[in-house]
């Protein structure tokens, strides 16, 4: 029987706070204290960015940070008008990078400000609230964005185990893997490669092994599914 791959569990969910207004930042902080949610708070765009870049992982070669933060789940409760960058300027500098499927953005606005905010969400923004806010509200749309972040993560996690089990067939592994999408019978695939069905069948074997499918038809959908198809 095929193994099926089991993730390890994400990692503890994060709120980023990003306001000018330290008393905002504190109230906040102490709101998510008290519903057991970790936080981080910044003064301004410009200090977000520069944790951002001062990250362990952010010079690291190869994935875009997009493959490889948050790590866990998180959101972004990103105020609309602030000194220096403005909260419209970095929310579109994280979705220039990729970033905004893991890191949902939730706005705070002032009343003048909803027009512009009810617009970002037209661009990718999760949701805006205006203040002075409810915390229960609040919190709630905090929530449901960490599990649209949770699920963002599973999915950039099973992307990228299906590159690299792609990354690990043969040649042949590939070559039968193909005729197997395309509805081939292993009499065909043998035909078709000059090899014995036997050994078709032994390749066939070995790619739903390594592709974590149990099936042909498990298999031809996973290599449909848009998070594999810069793999295949």
């Amino acid at each position: 029987m095929t193994a099926v791959p089991v993730s390890p569990p994400l990692g503890l969910p994060v709120v980023y706070l990003v306001d000018d207004e330290a008393v905002v930042r504190d109230a906040l902080a102490w709101l998510l204290r008290s519903r057991r949610l970790l936080s981080e708070g910044f003064a301004n765009a410009e200090a977000f960015e520069a944790w951002l870049a001062a990250r362990p992982d952010a010079g690291a070669s190869g994935a875009p940070l997009s493959e490889r933060w948050p790590d866990a789940p998180g959101c972004l409760l990103l105020d609309v008008r602030m000194p220096g960058t403005s909260g419209l300027v970095l929310f579109e500098r994280l979705a220039e990078r990729g970033l905004l499927e893991a890191l949902p953005v939730i706005f705070l606005t002032g009343h003048g400000d909803v027009p512009t905010a009810v617009a970002a969400v037209k661009r990718g923004a999760f949701d805006f609230v205006e203040k002075p806010f409810s915390d229960n509200a609040l919190v709630d749309r905090i929530e449901l964005a960490l599990a649209d972040s949770a699920a963002a993560l599973l999915r950039r996690r099973e992307r990228q185990r299906v590159a690299q089990s792609l990354a690990e067939l043969t040649e042949r592994e590939r070559e039968v893997m193909h005729r197997v999408t395309d509805g081939l019978a292993n009499k065909q695939i043998a035909d078709e490669l000059a090899i014995s069905v036997r050994t078709v069948e032994v390749h066939r074997a070995r790619v739903f092994e390594k592709m974590g499918v149990r099936s042909a038809v498990e298999l031809a959908n996973l290599l449909r599914s848009p998070r594999a198809s810069q793999g295949g």
